[in-house]
């Protein structure tokens, strides 16, 4: 059988070549054209040759900018989101639209609050059908569901924030346990001994790591470890609010608190003020994370800085190398670990001798 004779080429002069004119040209479709020139897909060799001598008599360059954009308009990377932190989602949004304006990626928000265990599988199932790859902020970088899920669909993953690295899922974190150790050797050098710390959500490795930190400081000063000063909160106003409450009403209050997120941080000073306390002549307060929210009150609050938003940057630079590897039969796991520093503002003071 005789091979389909390409058509006479006919060019138009004053502009470039469109994939179009080739595809006319050659007796295919633009699709088959673009498999042809990147070499992707399975093109018969006859059909592949009549597009490469189209390509040639019609002296066709292709747009590399827009070949670009359209491979990068086919990543779609999804970020699921049940973090109660406003701030922090701020920050983390804006390292992720940030790097996706910059690489033409598809950025896909899904909002899982409240899910059941049946119901994050069922809607892990259904974003594995969607999306390329998966960036899981915490809670949901800890939830065995959601991770085995997204495994099992082979959905490359990238947790933000864990406090721990598995052999399941790559990570992009800071030292919990190192930052909570500096940050409260910063009160500890302050003269501080009775510090309240206010806990985050107890299914997160990060809030136990940075509870971990906090007593060993406690420790290698010589400074026992009391109970009493400890309150649980969840990363959010509200729970600061309460665990503040708690700790100032105690017959001997802390004259320092450590809040393990900017959040609950923010909430220890409102409360402080309402009860006619000065931070940080009567109060020091310490925060975590250095979001928005540690600037947006009065003092500014004393924090560990968490670079958020890079994070997300390099979050995505990771999952882009997972997913663009030809070889997906084994999983390269990352660890990256950021780094961190104290950030000191006007919430910490020194304990004055009368106290």
């Amino acid at each position: 059988m005789d091979k389909p004779k390409p058509k006479k080429a006919v060019r138009r002069k004053g502009r470039a070549v469109t994939i179009a004119e080739v595809a006319s040209l050659a007796g295919v479709s633009p699709m088959t054209v673009s498999r042809v020139m990147n070499n992707q897909g399975k093109v018969r060799d006859s059909t592949r040759e009549r597009v490469l001598q189209a390509v040639r008599e019609l002296d066709y360059t292709p747009n590399l900018a827009a070949a670009s954009l359209a491979a990068a308009q086919h990543t779609r990377i999804a970020l699921i989101y049940t973090n109660p932190s406003g701030a922090y989602l701020r920050e983390l949004l804006v390292g992720l639209l940030r790097i996706a304006s910059r690489n033409a990626i598809q950025l896909v928000i899904d909002y899982w609050e409240g899910l059941d265990p049946e119901g994050e599988r069922a809607a892990a199932r259904s974003l594995a059908r969607k999306v390329e790859g998966v960036i899981l902020p915490p809670p949901l970088c800890e939830s065995p569901t959601a991770v085995g899920e997204l495994t099992r669909a082979g959905v490359p993953l990238v947790a933000i924030s864990s406090g721990r690295f598995t052999d399941e899922i790559s990570c992009v974190r800071i030292d919990d346990f190192r930052a909570a150790k500096e940050i409260t050797e910063h009160l500890l050098a302050q003269g501080h001994t009775r510090i309240g710390f206010i806990r985050g959500r107890p299914d997160l490795s990060a809030s136990a790591r940075r509870f971990e930190g906090f007593q060993a400081a406690l420790h290698e000063a010589g400074v026992p470890f009391e109970a009493r000063l400890v309150q649980q909160g969840d990363y959010t106003y509200r729970s600061g609010l309460k665990a503040t409450e708690k700790l100032l009403a105690q017959r001997r209050p802390p004259t320092a608190i450590f809040a393990s997120n900017d959040d609950m941080g923010a909430a220890a000073i409102s409360v402080a003020h309402r009860r006619g306390l000065d931070v940080p002549r009567d109060l020091s307060v310490v925060g975590f994370d250095d979001t928005s929210a540690a600037t947006t009150v009065w003092p500014e609050l004393s924090t560990v800085h968490q670079p958020i938003a890079s994070m997300a940057n390099t979050a995505v630079d990771v999952l882009l190398r997972s997913i663009r590897r030809r070889d997906r039969s084994t999983r390269v796991l990352v660890d990256h670990v950021v780094p961190h520093r104290l950030v000191v503002r006007g919430s910490v003071a020194p304990l004055p001798q009368a106290k």
